[in-house]
């Protein structure tokens, strides 16, 4: 059993932040037979299909699966469809943000953050240097599919962010870089392997050589403290 590290305790559960308008109702049978579950965003728009709520959490909290814990049981196997749009557009983060209101509110979720022993990784310069240059200005954006990265004025803090939501591990920035930079990065995945915990593994190899080839930094897994959330409380909700 792991043992406690530290306990900060406080509610994770309602923002200001909040849609304009928003739909949540159970999955049909056919769409949980299909199999298929996901969710998609744009410019003030978010719309999830055949997700649990657990994978809700994963994706307005920017956190692995793996680090959600406790909660009833349906939490990871009943499935919702959930379309929630904003009175104007705004970012992926700014959506997310509205995304954890709106299950604070429908799904009455309540939160609090665990620091527990587990695996990590941390990003950090390589021996012969970084090998990401200064971006020249202008908006932040990126592009993550399809095995490649392409990244305009991203900040490291933006980077490790991404690869704890790919990875399934949390990602610690050891780099001391500051500013921003663009770059593409690109990887292989084996399509061959079937079993999820190889192709985590596998990816998370690929991603660690790619970035030490392209970019000149290193990413190693570590034993430490890790960041969980624990649910309190949820209530599954009433249809919209």
């Amino acid at each position: 059993m792991l043992k406690l590290a530290v306990c900060s305790v406080f509610s994770l559960a309602v923002g200001l932040a909040q849609f304009e308008v928003a739909s949540i109702r159970p999955s049909s049978p056919e769409e949980v037979a299909a199999g298929w579950a996901g969710c998609k965003d744009s410019p003030g728009l978010v719309r999830c299909v055949n997700v649990t709520l657990k994978r809700s959490i994963v994706g307005a909290y920017g956190i692995g699966a793996e680090r959600i814990l406790g909660g009833p049981g349906w939490i990871d196997a009943d499935h919702f469809d959930i379309t929630a749009r904003s009175h104007e557009p705004a970012s992926e983060k700014a959506l997310m943000a509205m995304l954890q209101t709106l299950l604070a509110e429908r799904f009455k979720l309540v939160l609090h953050r665990e620091s527990r022993p587990g695996e990590a990784m941390l990003l950090e310069v390589g021996k012969k240097g970084s090998k990401l240059k200064p971006a020249g200005g202008g908006k932040f954006s990126y592009n993550n599919a399809h095995e490649q990265l392409d990244a305009t004025n991203m900040s490291m803090a933006d980077f490790v962010e991404i690869l704890t939501r790919d990875l399934k591990l949390p990602v610690m920035d050891r780099t001391g870089l500051t500013g921003a930079f663009s770059f593409t990065l690109r990887w292989k995945v084996d399509e061959r392997i079937e079993n999820r915990d190889d192709a985590v593994a596998d990816l998370r190899w690929q991603v660690s050589t790619a970035i030490a080839q392209q970019l000149g930094l290193t990413l190693k897994s570590k034993r430490m403290p890790v960041e969980v959330l624990v649910v309190d409380h949820a209530e599954k909700p009433s249809e919209n």
